[in-house]
């Protein structure tokens, strides 16, 4: 185990990394409990955290590689972090960097700043030249550190963090290198009648199908097809990498036993090939709060519960459309055809997740919509 002991004016930090399930298991544990008492905070579940920090769990290791610390001072557990080596996004994107990801501490700057040169004494061992984060594994984990939204309750698929992490970042010289917002959006009353007329024209005139998805087994057998359109819709967005097909199985399989059918839908060209692909889910986050992120013994039910049952918010998962069709309205016909049964099923509201503030195409899905902006998110960067 790789030990340094920092000790600044009356504090004594020692980094130690993570090399047991024993201690990953601490390290997956120590934001519940950093953040216990905070109404705001959603917990991870703990199982599917410990599958992606697990080599032999998440695909993604084919092309990562990580190393995990925790922090301690007077021998209790006061801050963690990961560092990552995306080596498919340095060769896509000509880059040399090291990612950080899962970065919570304390308060106290000796903490924040022991672990974060932990990473880039790492990275600098590697050979690279700059680090940026928080971003994960590939485009379909966890990203942005919250710099706006704080008092807004979080989402199953985001992390939360305390207003003060923003100060280290700048104390650690980290650099703003793009942000993401979010949108809660208000689910109307009513389809508004031209907007059906306008989406139905669309399908009409172009030939397209609309696939609404009766049982899970229909929808693995075009689940394939739809992951690599999300592939290659978002490909050039900032920080995805190529997702490779043990990646897509491993989401396809990891979703499709739990999704809810009635907020899924496709849409097929005239030849019969996918060509859009829209995920909703209902959220989740109040499950895993209620929880604590734990599966045993009441959060399988709970889950299920949220899934299924009624439940007034849906998070937004993928929205995809192929880049020579993303100008002919297909995200508005997703809409349109999924809209009637969230109206039926008494959703509220519709949470978009982290969306990149350079990418005014999805931005424009809700210009029709009541929304408001209340959440904003950052990638930070820096040379090392």
């Amino acid at each position: 185990m790789t030990v340094i002991t920092k000790e600044v004016g009356v504090n004594t930090v020692t980094v130690k990394e993570v090399i047991t399930k024993k201690d990953l298991k601490k390290w997956i544990e120590f934001p519940n409990k950093l953040y216990g008492d905070n109404e705001y905070f959603v917990p991870f579940l703990a199982s599917d955290e410990l599958d992606t920090f697990s080599e032999d769990k998440n695909p993604a290791y084919a092309f990562c590689e990580t190393k995990l610390f925790l922090a301690y001072k007077d021998e209790k557990i006061v801050g963690r972090i990961a560092g990552l080596i995306n080596h498919a996004y340095n060769k896509k994107w000509n880059k040399n960097a090291i990612r950080f990801t899962r970065f919570d501490f304390i308060d106290d700057f000796a903490i924040s700043e022991a672990l974060f040169d932990k990473v880039v004494e790492w990275g600098k061992e590697r050979g690279v030249s700059e680090i940026m984060g928080p971003i994960g594994f590939t485009d379909m984990d966890h990203e942005g550190m919250l710099v706006e939204g704080f008092e807004e309750f979080n989402l199953s698929i985001t992390f939360y963090n305390a207003p003060y992490y923003l100060t280290h970042m700048e104390r650690l010289g980290l650099e703003k290198d793009i942000d993401w917002f979010e949108y809660r959006i208000s689910v109307p009353k009513e389809i508004d009648p031209r907007f059906k007329k306008i989406t139905d024209r669309l399908v009409e005139r172009n030939g397209y199908e609309i696939v609404t998805y009766k049982s899970r087994k229909a929808l693995y057998n075009d689940a394939l097809e739809a992951f690599k359109i999300i592939d290659i819709a978002f490909s050039k967005l900032y920080g995805t990498v190529p997702l490779t097909p043990e990646v897509i199985k491993h989401a396809i399989d990891g979703y499709i036993p739990v999704v809810n059918l009635d907020y899924i839908c496709s849409i097929k060209n005239s030849d019969g090939k996918i060509i859009a692909f829209g995920v909703l889910v209902p959220s989740i986050a109040k499950a895993l709060k209620k929880s604590d992120g734990k599966m045993l013994p009441f959060g399988m039910f709970r889950l299920l519960k949220a899934l299924n049952g009624k439940n007034d918010t849906l998070e937004m998962f993928f929205v995809a459309v192929q880049p020579d069709y993303q100008s002919q309205g297909l995200p508005a016909i997703l809409i349109n055809t999924l809209a009637p049964k969230i109206i039926e099923n008494g959703v509220q509201y519709c949470e978009t997740g982290p969306m990149l503030e350079t990418n005014s195409a999805v931005h424009s899905m809700w210009r029709h919509f009541e929304k408001r902006q209340h959440r904003r998110r950052r990638c930070y960067i820096k040379e090392i």
